[in-house]
């Protein structure tokens, strides 16, 4: 298993799949579809069932039951693109074998160090998977589309593992806010999922932040500088004023767990026009629509200070926390719960920082919490994979199958 394992995952990150936040198709890409085009032969060459490729670059497939008693469909979900905002194209991965602690020289110029990255202390002896220090390594999400496809391959060859029947699904642009867009929840036909799309070994979690984005935009007067007292409306420094009147403390770099912030992500202008481009983040639902109240507020106050067309404010909200609808179906929780005590994995319960496919999809009617991947680092030049951690993921997910054959319908 952890050669096949290895091998499609090393395919996989050498194929290009970045997602374009800036085009109006979708998918984002046509790498994108031409990767869903080879997972769709190799689901087919595994024998798995109803395999297809929708207009909208959805890959869906099944593996038939192998017991009599009707039980729950149980789906396994992960995405095909890698962010667009970082390399993603000639990956060239690095095997790091029986790993000894210290420095890992990615190329001449970088290295991955334990004194940034901790993590690395506890992984003495273990098996890396690095980047070459000049581009991601796409753990996100291809470590989780490999290790359902082989744990789909391994029950293939096992048929005295009893499951019901298995969905699979692998969707397009999750890295830019719209990978279940076109999601077709009833299609896809299971009564519950899981997201492999986690990172750190034994986290499952089922609660994700509370999202929105927002954009700025401040509308300035240009007059010559020398005679501008009185007359000068600058965008740029308003621009800044609204970002000084924000929480100094509530930014990603300051916060932690539970704790949401507010993300400057892009800064673009003139004197005459300037846009911030924020994310909101908050797990507490209260929390995140104060977060809200508060962008307002502040562009309120700038307007009344110097006129009330200046600052004009866009909010889209773009998932919830799924914690929500979880809590309602505890029996998808526990079984995850059931497979890893089997697999032997400790389970780590820690809130996504973030959010899944699965945020959105369990709004959408399809309860799915999120499961580790072993990927560490993700989006940027120091991500890195553990082969025995995705072994294990590998095995969580046949446990679920096993396991799932005993529920009732």
């Amino acid at each position: 298993m952890k050669d096949k394992l290895l091998n499609r995952f090393l395919t996989y990150v050498k194929t290009n799949t970045q997602a374009d936040d800036r085009s109006t198709t979708y998918p984002s890409s046509t790498v994108q579809i031409e990767f869903a085009k080879k997972l769709v032969d190799e689901c087919i060459q595994m024998g798995l069932h109803d395999v297809a490729l929708d207009e909208n670059g959805y890959v869906f497939a099944t593996l038939p039951s192998n017991i009599q008693k009707e039980v729950p469909t149980i789906g396994f979900i992960a995405h095909m693109d890698t962010i667009p905002d970082y390399p993603g194209n000639n990956v060239k991965p690095q095997i790091i074998e029986n790993y000894q602690g210290g420095d890992i020289s990615l190329n001449p110029e970088v290295a991955l160090t334990p004194s940034q990255f901790s993590v690395l202390n506890g992984l003495i002896g273990e098996t890396l998977i690095t980047t070459d220090g000049t581009t991601i390594l796409g753990g996100d999400d291809k470590a989780g589309i490999a290790e359902i496809l082989t744990a789909m391959e391994y029950l293939f060859a096992h048929p005295e593992i009893p499951h019901g029947p298995i969905r699979i699904g692998f969707t397009p642009d999750e890295e830019i806010g719209h990978g279940v867009d076109y999601f077709d929840v009833q299609k896809f036909n299971a009564d519950f999922a899981y997201t492999i799309d986690g990172c750190a070994l034994g986290e499952i979690q089922c609660e994700n932040f509370n999202a929105a984005s927002a954009t700025i935009e401040v509308k300035g007067l240009s007059v010559h500088p020398g005679s501008a007292k009185g007359k000068m409306k600058n965008a740029l420094t308003i621009a800044c004023e609204f970002q000084n009147a924000l929480p100094t403390n509530e930014v990603p770099e300051c916060t932690e767990g539970h704790e949401g912030f507010y993300h400057l992500h892009g800064f673009e202008g003139h004197l005459e026009n300037a846009k911030l481009y924020y994310i909101l983040r908050d797990h507490d639902k209260a929390k995140f629509n104060t977060q809200k109240e508060t962008i307002l507020t502040i562009a309120e106050s700038l307007n009344k200070k110097y006129g009330s067309d200046t600052v004009s404010v866009q909010i889209t909200d773009s998932y919830y926390n799924m914690k929500e609808v979880i809590d309602k179906y505890p029996e998808v929780m526990d079984l995850a719960e059931k497979a890893f005590a089997k697999a032997g994995i400790t389970p780590v319960h820690e809130p996504i920082r973030g959010g899944t496919d699965g945020a959105r999809l369990s709004f959408m009617g399809l309860p799915c919490p999120n499961i580790f991947t072993g990927a560490y680092n993700c989006h940027g030049k120091f991500e890195f994979t553990v082969v025995s951690h995705m072994e294990l993921a590998v095995k969580a997910i046949l446990a679920i199958c096993e396991l799932g054959s005993e529920l009732e319908k």
